[in-house]
């Protein structure tokens, strides 16, 4: 009988390191992983950082950093990739300039700008770079106040759903915009998507938990939407499936601790 291989459904994963192993890379694996898909990673910074703040940062060289991306790349078929922190022009000009290189396809990209202590990731002239770069991807998953940057004005639970396609146009791009820096007293938190292709605009409502452990969502939300686009799913229902994952992952972890800060959601449901 024939050995037939099954080759993996892949992802990669362009993102900074966290030391605590709450977000960055450490999550995007974890995430991936518990969603089916096999994970490769390239390192664009480290940090030393735990559950409570960031207290360095240092970039990982560019010329490795473009060996990082041959070497994975050159090799590997990936099905999504999926992108984190960018913290520079340099930066952004080489993975874009990879990434169209090789062809790479369901490209996610989380504008990582500011950690969720507040510690700034991001140089100020790479913010209009990143904007350069975001119609050459295919979603983009903001917070409020990173979706505020990208499109200059305000947003509140009224305007969510004119701002995610206003953002979208104007990018030219699919947009996930995240609710949970929204809290008007409601017990559900609110997500807004728009996918610019079909122009299908829908939201998606989750109970809100009462927990300090949700250090590393983001990167979990955008690394778990493209493990589901690795395994064929439409981008419409990788956006559902990713948001019930990381849902379902912050319910998993609210009463566990882990260091003395903002403590990670619980990737394994364990």
């Amino acid at each position: 009988m024939e050995n037939i291989k099954t080759p993996y459904q892949s992802v990669l994963s362009i993102a900074g390191s966290d030391s605590g192993g709450c977000a960055g890379i450490q999550a995007d694996i974890k995430s991936i992983s518990a969603c089916g898909a096999y994970a490769a990673t390239v390192i664009t910074a480290t940090t030393a950082q735990n559950t409570s703040g960031v207290t360095d940062i240092h970039a990982i060289p560019i010329p490795h950093l473009e060996k990082q991306l041959d070497a994975v790349l050159s090799d590997i078929k990936f099905g999504a990739v999926k992108i984190g922190m960018l913290h520079s022009c340099e930066v952004i000009n080489v993975v874009q300039e990879k990434l169209k290189k090789y062809n790479s396809k369901n490209i996610v990209l989380d504008p990582v700008m500011v950690s969720t202590s507040g510690h700034k990731l991001i140089a100020d002239d790479a913010i209009s770079c990143l904007k350069t770069f975001l119609p050459h991807v295919d979603l983009i998953t903001p917070n409020i106040p990173e979706a505020e940057l990208l499109i200059d004005e305000r947003i509140d639970s009224e305007n969510m759903e004119e701002m995610t396609k206003k953002i979208g146009e104007r990018y030219q791009t699919s947009v996930l915009l995240k609710g949970g820096h929204i809290d008007n007293g409601t017990i559900v938190m609110t997500d807004v998507f728009y996918i610019h292709e079909t122009k299908e605009l829908s939201i998606i409502t989750n109970p809100r938990v009462n927990t300090k452990n949700i250090h590393g969502t983001g990167c979990s939300l955008s690394s778990s939407i493209a493990a589901f686009l690795s395994l064929g799913k439409p981008m419409r229902v990788a956006i559902r499936n990713g948001c019930n994952y990381v849902n379902q992952a912050i319910i998993a972890g609210q009463h566990k601790t882990l260091g003395l800060g903002n403590g990670p959601i619980n990737h394994f449901g364990l």
